[in-house]
């Protein structure tokens, strides 16, 4: 039910083609809401769509990212919080 897909930053993959994507899982260790970054405990960020519900986002939270690297940023394409992955 609290199942989060970002599905809108998806058509994005079909332009940019040459742009690395990647798949990565871990703790929510920060979540900026000025800057949309979400940072992981392995120190790594990710930036966050505009849509993204940040209200269901929380530091501690597991979460599995899928994301493009451009303009040496990492933009997050999908995610899932696999706790709350349960309830289909």
């Amino acid at each position: 039910m609290m199942r989060i897909l970002i599905g809108a930053v998806a058509a994005t993959l079909l332009i940019s083609t040459a742009a690395f994507a990647g798949q990565t899982e871990g703790l929510i260790k920060e979540i900026d809401k000025d800057t949309l970054t979400l940072t992981l405990d392995d120190g790594k960020s990710y930036k966050l769509n505009a849509e993204t519900d940040l209200e269901a986002l929380k530091p501690g939270m597991d979460i599995v990212i899928a994301y493009d690297e451009a303009n040496g940023e990492n933009i997050i394409t999908d995610m899932q919080l696999p706790d709350s992955d349960s309830t289909e």
